[in-house]
This record gives C-alpha cells, structure tokens and sequence, in this order.
C-alpha cells in the first residue's frame, strides 16, 4: 500500500478523456447544431468535439475572432472561431471554448449524438 487515495471513477474517466498526442480526444460526430452569435443563428453540423474545442460545417463559414456559442443538446458551449475553411458547398470552422467541457459534458453529448443516429436511422 503506497498510502495514496485510490482513484475515483470521475478521475479515471478524465485521464481516459485526456490520453493521446491531443490534449484531449477528439469525439467523432456529424449532429446538428447551431452557432449563436450577436450577429445571427446558423444552423450547422458538429462534425467533431474535444474539451477543449470543436469543428463545425455551415452552410457559409464564420469569420475568424466571432465569438459566440454551440447549442448542442442541452448545453450552450461559449467560445471563438479560430479557424475558417472555406468549400464549394460550404465551410467548416474550428472553435476553441471559453471554458474546458468536463469529462461528462463530453459524455452527455456523445450520448446525444447516440440516440440521434438510431432515432436517424429508424425515419
């Protein structure tokens, strides 16, 4: 016995969330979701989430430095456009949040994600 506290499963899911070359995973989707800003309401897939940031596809990318957030599920995510790619139907942004998402936000909207592809899939 090394007189260290065992971790708890919220601690063993955090490092589970944060192995790899990122400093968080990235979670695969393709979900819809919008991008509020002062500006406007664009409706827009998340095509991918970390703790630390996402990508999402709209019809007309966003400008670079809008802020704003991602409505997804039950959460509004804040945060900044950092990156802007631009394609014929369409571009795809990348955003870093205000503040890290916990390791069950990311779980909660994986979750979401699963019951909307069987709910897709059933129509």
């Amino acid at each position: 016995m090394t007189g260290r506290p065992a971790p708890s499963l919220a601690q063993d899911r955090d490092s589970f969330l944060s192995l790899g070359r990122r400093a968080a995973p990235r979670l695969r989707l393709r979900i819809p979701a919008r991008f509020v800003s002062i500006y406007s309401t664009e409706p827009c897939m998340l095509l991918d989430l970390s703790r630390f940031g996402a990508r999402i596809a709209c019809a007309a990318p966003l400008p670079v430095g809008q802020s704003g957030y991602v409505a997804v599920a039950q959460y509004r995510i804040f945060g900044a456009i950092v990156r802007r790619e631009c394609g014929t139907g369409g571009g795809i942004n990348a955003l870093t949040f205000d503040h890290p998402l916990n390791a069950a936000q990311v779980l909660d909207i994986r979750r979401f994600a699963e019951t909307y592809d069987s709910s897709e899939s059933k129509s």
